[in-house]
């Protein structure tokens, strides 16, 4: 037992390198490229032909959507900047001012044929064709070598699907839910009772400081989207990535109202310094409303990044419920903020903009509002794909698939 219970960590911490995005960014790069070295060993003229490894290590990606479009940039760089330097070749020969001349032309020709951000391989590929005596031989081994280690790597994702990020995304969302409940715990615990305009100021700074881990979090988002795209291993990912983003932007909205909410309640505790910021009443009140939020913010991040029916059914329905009980709290507190504001006009503004900022974020969060804006990204989507592939659409729409990703929100069949 004590051995069973020792492998455990061990096998834990395995599977969890395995899953490690520098793990296996490493592995699959280092094997995509000496695959490539050794077939173009066989093929390519070059008794080195060291630009095989290097376009498969370029080209391999994390996900098979990045490899597939990399792969085509890379190869149409490398090919404009050897037709380039053939050009140059016949013409002028290599000099400093050809050369010159021919890292204007190649990166002209790299905007030209759309390659992003390997522009700067054109002119690299140009010069180091030009740079050598048999052009035409070199020019002919470098484009040989280049499409054996694009097609290696597209290959080497079709054989082996790259890993899909969406549970390192959805994690990564709950991480942020839960330093969001942190902040607003601690502020709800200051504002019951006597909160110095120094301590205010500083939730304040932590609430800005999320801001970091928004972009963070759409970092990961962004990868899990990209490994969703064009992945066979994946059913709905289309679904996926909206309930993903649609997700963080509701996180997002609410992280800027908890903010503009420090930033009230800063503004609050200079104004009556060295007075408590509420009444005893209404500071408990506060402090139970936001505790209540923040439980509710945690568990819209677990809806979002729950995929299973039954277990997303459980997590809307406990949304749901600690939605309405924070709804009950809040009128209770609009009836005490009320109440200070008549003693107290002077700070009515203030007072009425607590009550507005909670009232806000208990919206963002609504399983009503939620389903709107699924829908309306669905739409958004739907109407970009039209757009852009119009036949594939109108296939999809008559294999009943676009209606089946809205059936599976939850949209129509129950409330989400």
């Amino acid at each position: 037992m004590p051995e069973a219970r020792e492998g455990t960590p061990v096998r834990e911490r395995l599977a969890k390198l395995r899953r490690d995005p520098v793990v296996v960014q490493t592995l699959r790069s280092a094997a995509a490229a000496t695959i490539a070295y050794v077939i173009a060993l066989r093929l390519s003229p070059e008794a080195a032909p060291l630009t095989s490894p290097l376009t498969a290590l370029l080209v391999v990606q994390v996900t098979f959507y990045a490899t597939l479009t990399n792969g085509i940039r890379r190869v149409n760089s490398v090919v404009a900047g050897v037709l380039v330097a053939i050009a140059f070749s016949l013409l002028v020969g290599l000099t400093w001012w050809s050369l010159a001349l021919l890292i204007v032309a190649s990166l002209a020709v790299g905007h030209l044929v759309r390659v992003n951000e390997y522009v700067p391989e054109v002119a690299i590929s140009a010069m180091l064709v030009l740079g050598v005596t048999t052009v035409g031989d070199t020019a002919w081994a470098r484009v040989v070598e280049t499409l054996i280690g694009a097609v290696v790597g597209l290959g080497f994702n079709l054989l082996l699907a790259p890993p899909v990020w969406v549970e390192e995304a959805g994690e990564s969302l709950e991480g942020l839910a839960r330093r969001v409940r942190q902040l607003m715990l601690r502020i709800g615990e200051e504002a019951a009772g006597h909160t110095p305009f120094e301590q205010a100021a500083a939730r304040l700074h932590e609430a800005r400081r999320l801001d970091h881990d928004i972009v963070e979090v759409d970092a990961a988002l962004r990868q899990a989207e990209d490994s969703l795209r064009l992945n066979p291993r994946v059913r709905d990912s289309l679904l996926h990535r909206v309930v993903l983003r649609t997700g963080l932007d509701t996180l997002e909205i609410c992280t800027v109202v908890l903010r503009v909410l420090a930033r009230t309640l800063t503004d609050l505790a200079k104004e009556r310094e060295p007075e408590p910021l509420f009444a005893k009443e209404t500071g408990a009140v506060l402090e139970q409303l936001l505790s209540e939020i923040a439980d509710a913010v945690v568990s819209f991040s677990v809806l979002v990044t729950t995929h299973v029916s039954s277990n997303a059914d459980a997590a809307e329905s406990r949304l749901a419920a600690e939605l309405r009980t924070a709804g009950g709290t809040r009128d209770k507190l609009a009836l005490l903020l009320r109440e200070e504001a008549e003693r107290e006009e002077g700070h009515w503004q203030l007072l009425g903009a607590v009550l507005t900022e909670v009232n806000r974020i208990l919206d963002e969060m609504d399983t009503e509002h939620r389903s709107r804006r699924l829908l309306e990204e669905l739409d958004r989507v739907s109407q970009e794909q039209r757009s852009r592939m119009p036949r594939l659409t109108r296939l999809r729409e008559r294999m009943g698939v676009q209606e089946q990703l809205w059936n599976r929100t939850g949209i129509g069949g129950r409330s989400s």
